[in-house]
């Protein structure tokens, strides 16, 4: 398309230089953000003391529902040490010998059984105790103490045999078998749960998860108005800089890439800080505390869990390096995409008339289809994390299960800490998937961020604060001289060659040429829209170069060719930024251009709703500019092209109108049509930037020279 080729080149991305100077940015909220990271930071500690909290009531509710094995342990440990320390066991065959009640037959059995002990391993001389008459073996037991209960020799007696009869592979039976045991036993090895000490950890953890998540929600709300905020600040920043640009940035940048500056990359900017500034700082406080935890609560099952967790660390940085390129690529083409579509909707007319439908959507589908490959590029890298991250999650869950199963059977820990670890493995690997989205956005934001301070630090208009004078709208008396002045866009190639005239006060000066001669330059050099390259224009005898640009402005009321109307009431079109205009005044000046009848026939008058769509036509829309001209009351008028989009008859009322209006007015008339100007009192005849004859029309026609043959031109019907 015509402008594409002036996009200019995109500075290389710089991610680290570009987040500095965001941050950098954000000075002002520095307290505030601190808050909010502390708040974060301890949200997320929050979160790493719950999983060993769980794990103690995983344990409270396991020994509530299981027998209490590790009293059973001690009660037959205290039992077998009744029965096979050899000293103690030496005494009780001394006292039973000599006991007289103990029946004879059973002390010669007791003999006999010690007799083949001395050749047995420690497992057969168990059995073999075990096999000796119950009258023998009350008296070889003594009463033990186990949990400050005393169990007497019958109770003991009667744990071994049914404990003996256990089959360990059915635990149905097991369980009914351990339910059998007496009374003063089963009471301390039977399930209890104690639920004062369940309800004390459930309310402590509620409390926790209140305050973390009030701490998160403020957290959110502080990050998500801070990032507002700035993004805020931006856009107005953006707003205050596109006043301070010369015109020349924006003959040299489309205009849809601009907007999407404005627009997109700060929503951008906006949407990814919110989200990703609190996503980083939760997931490296969440990362680095769970790895505390972890190796305090065991370091088996800490360095279990990092590994299986390892390798997401490197493919995360693989991706990251690899992804950032795009993203930066993605919003370059984005701005191009907008640039092209803003482009040929506003010349959809054109487009159509010179059927270039088909090279608008090849070009069309030539830069969406970039945007879709960056895209696609870009997303496919990022969208591999959650997927990878998952796998990896779900492998460490694995990997922690079968160490701690392994560690459980040997009592080295509970089941609980199989559960705690089971959470922190996904607070573990979640992290990693939060901070490589984080750093995702952050690369969006880096991208967005360094097209914004590209536009931001764009060379401005030359600075004003050494300007004090200024000239009154009220004590202006209309004088104008150009002396000498030279002017080129191009500082290589000058185009307004030594330009000198005088303007006096209430003259009315036509400035006439072909194409490119460098009227509306001229025009656009009095307005101080660009600055001179030589020479000095006067206003009243002051130098433009002490005047403000402000105050050159509302000197001068300025009618273009290309017309401009805004969403809004055809009143506030009209008055645009003037105050105190009455409906009156304002009738008056559609009356005088011709356009009252059409403002009438809209619903509501001057209350009727427009704007610069299609709906209202080129030459009413041109009609509404120079009534807005007419309400300015400045002292000096520029008309540039001002009749070109009416008709002739129209333009005959509007040339009447304009006596009217430039009545003790200096005006400026640059004019195509050379009938509109005919009572101008001076003409400037420009070609290549200079002067060639000056006059007013009779003159100039008599002389027969360049205006002549361009008047003439104009009425010899060729």
């Amino acid at each position: 398309m015509p402008r594409m080729n002036r996009m200019r080149n995109e500075k290389a991305n710089d991610f680290k230089g570009s987040m500095k100077r965001i941050l950098k940015s954000m000075q002002k909220w520095k307290v505030i953000m601190f808050v909010a990271i502390v708040l974060a930071m301890i949200s997320s500690i929050f979160s790493l003391i719950s999983p060993n909290k769980l794990s103690d009531i995983t344990d409270a509710i396991t020994q509530g529902i299981t027998p209490n094995t590790k009293v059973l342990s001690k009660i037959t440990e205290k039992i077998s040490i009744n029965l096979t320390d050899q000293e103690l066991l030496s005494k009780k065959v001394q006292s039973i010998m000599l006991d007289q009640n103990i029946d004879n037959d059973d002390k010669l059995v007791l003999q006999d059984t010690l007799a083949k002990m001395a050749n047995l391993s420690d497992e057969e001389k168990g059995k073999a105790i075990m096999s000796l008459p119950d009258t023998i073996l009350l008296n070889l037991l003594d009463e033990i103490e186990v949990s400050n209960k005393k169990i007497s020799p019958s109770s003991q007696l009667a744990t071994i045999k049914i404990l003996g009869s256990i089959d360990k592979d059915d635990n149905d039976k097991a369980l009914k078998a351990i339910s059998d045991l007496p009374s003063d036993i089963y009471e301390l090895i039977k399930p209890k749960m104690d639920m004062d000490y369940i309800k004390k950890i459930a309310l402590f953890l509620l409390i926790l998860y209140i305050i973390g998540a009030t701490f998160g929600y403020i957290q959110h709300f502080i990050l998500s108005t801070v990032s507002n905020r700035f993004a805020q600040n931006l856009r107005d920043a953006i707003s205050k800089k596109i006043n301070r640009l010369p015109l020349k940035y924006f003959d040299n940048h489309e205009m849809g890439d601009v907007l999407s500056r404005i627009t997109n990359d700060v929503d951008a900017i906006a949407q990814h800080l919110n989200n990703s500034l609190a996503s980083l700082v939760s997931a490296l406080t969440l990362f680095l505390g769970c790895i505390f935890m972890m190796f305090y609560t065991n370091y088996i099952m800490a360095i279990t869990a990092i590994l299986a967790s390892l390798i997401g660390f490197v493919l995360m940085f693989l991706i990251l390096s690899k992804s950032q390129k795009y993203f930066n690529q993605k919003q370059k083409e984005l701005g191009k995409l907008n640039g092209h579509i803003e482009e040929i909707y506003s010349g959809h007319n054109v487009v159509k008339a010179y059927n270039g439908e088909e090279d608008a959507k090849k070009e069309f589908d030539k830069l969406n289809q970039n945007l879709y490959n960056c895209n696609q590029k870009s997303q496919f890298l990022s969208g591999l994390m959650p997927s990878l991250m998952g796998f990896i999650g779900n492998f460490g869950y694995v990997a922690v299960c079968v160490v701690g199963a392994l560690l459980t059977m040997n009592d080295v820990i509970s089941f609980g800490v199989i559960v705690a670890f089971m959470i922190y493995v996904r607070l573990f690997t979640s992290p990693l998937s939060q901070i490589a989205q984080a750093m995702t956005g952050l690369q969006s934001v880096a991208a967005a961020g360094e097209r914004v301070f590209e536009f931001l630090d764009e060379e401005e208009l030359s600075s004003q604060e050494h300007i004090h004078k200024s000239l009154e709208l009220d004590k202006v008396k209309g004088d104008i001289e150009f002396k000498n002045v030279k002017f080129g866009y191009d500082k290589n190639k000058t185009i307004i060659n030594d330009f000198s005239v005088k303007a006096k006060s209430g003259e009315k000066i036509a400035i006439v040429g072909p194409t490119g001669a460098g009227k509306t330059t001229m025009v656009n050099l009095l307005m101080k829209f660009y600055e001179i390259d030589g020479g000095d224009i006067l206003i009243d005898g002051v130098s433009t170069k002490e005047l403000t640009r402000e105050n050159i402005h509302k000197l001068f009321t300025m009618v273009l060719q290309d017309t401009w109307l805004f969403e809004g009431t055809v009143r506030d079109n009209v008055k645009f930024n003037r105050e105190n205009v009455t409906d009156e005044e304002i009738w008056e000046a559609l009356k005088v251009v011709g356009v009252d009848h059409f403002v009438k026939t809209l619903p509501g008058g001057l209350d009727a709703k427009i704007d610069d769509s299609d709906s209202i036509s080129s030459g009413q829309k041109q009609l509404l500019t120079i009534a807005r001209g007419m309400i300015d009351n400045a002292p000096f008028l520029i008309l540039d092209e001002a009749t070109s989009n009416v008709d002739t008859r129209t333009e005959e009322l509007v040339s009447k109108a304009m006596d009217k209006l430039t009545k003790g007015k200096t005006s400026f008339i640059i004019a195509h049509r050379l009938s509109t100007i005919k009572n101008a009192d001076i003409i400037l005849v420009m070609q290549n930037g200079n002067i060639v004859e000056q006059g007013n029309h009779d003159t100039l026609m008599k002389k027969n020279g360049f205006y002549a043959d361009l008047y003439n031109s104009q009425f010899s019907g060729n």
